[in-house]
């Protein structure tokens, strides 16, 4: 069963948790155990798993991620110009491959799951399969 989750996002860059979100899911169709597989279906934004505690982590990450992709390079050719999001995308990762124990997402204790935003904002939408076992 692939399930398909729509989102909206309001910035270039953010970095959105989708944790409880995708754990809810997993609850409402009573999945036990399994391997959780998440995907973004976008060319510029991808999927990470970081801490959730410090709302500061995602901010230094989005600002390092801009120092090491500069918006506007002067070299880039790509004609829309979103250059960077691709980068950023291909540092962070399109997709996240998580284990699904007793009903729960296996995170650690400061994990949560992000919907990465690099050229929003955007209507979105990303993909969660579960091979139960």
């Amino acid at each position: 069963m692939i399930q398909t989750f729509y989102l909206r996002t309001t910035k270039r860059d953010e970095m959105i948790d989708i944790t409880f979100e995708l754990q809810q899911w997993i609850r409402d169709n009573h999945i036990e155990d399994g391997i959780l597989v998440v995907s973004s279906l976008h060319t510029t934004a991808g999927i990470t798993v970081n801490e959730n505690a410090d709302p500061d982590v995602k901010t230094d990450m989005l600002m390092r991620l801009d120092e090491v992709y500069p918006w506007d390079h002067p070299k880039d050719r790509h004609m829309e110009g979103n250059t960077a999001s691709h980068l950023k995308v291909s540092t962070v990762g399109h997709a996240q491959t998580l284990i699904i124990s007793g009903g729960d997402i296996v995170l650690g204790t400061w994990q949560g799951v992000y919907f990465c935003e690099f050229d929003g904002p955007r209507q979105r939408k990303y993909v969660a399969k579960v091979m139960e076992g």
